[in-house]
């Protein structure tokens, strides 16, 4: 508090405490997404990958739609890129590797045992990049 009645309450920098992080986001639905949210709301770059064709569900999750659009992703897909790549394919799967190759941080929510199913387990990716966190 201070003393003064017009004084702002400070802000964190510009770009906020994560601001140059860079996070390569998998999730689905609501845990993953939600996260990455956050994440993106504190200043990190949050690459979203998606499914080709259909997208998140959250683009379509909820009965309330504005134009023919969901409600929910405005808010848990905001602060994000988002591109597509199909994770049964090979091509996909190359895609995630390069992300993960220049980021700090994978974010997923599949069943167990999925990304590895794929090559795309931990052990994998930090063969690519060992400063990798998940």
């Amino acid at each position: 508090m201070t003393d003064q009645p017009d004084a702002q309450p400070e802000r964190p920098a510009p770009g906020g405490p994560l601001a140059g992080v860079r996070v390569v986001e998998l999730g689905s639905l609501i845990a993953g997404p939600f996260c990455g949210q956050l994440l993106g709301d504190f200043g990190g770059e949050v690459i979203k990958v998606e499914d080709p064709g259909r997208g998140d569900p959250m683009r379509e999750w909820g009965q309330v739609k504005v134009q023919g659009l969901s409600l929910h992703w405005p808010i848990i897909g905001r602060n994000k890129k988002s591109v597509t790549a199909d994770l049964r394919r090979e091509e996909g799967r190359d895609l995630v590797r390069r992300l993960a190759a220049k980021a700090d941080v994978l974010l997923e929510n599949f069943r167990p045992g999925t990304l590895e199913r794929w090559g795309l387990g931990p052990e994998d990716l930090w063969a690519l990049n060992p400063r990798l966190g998940s």
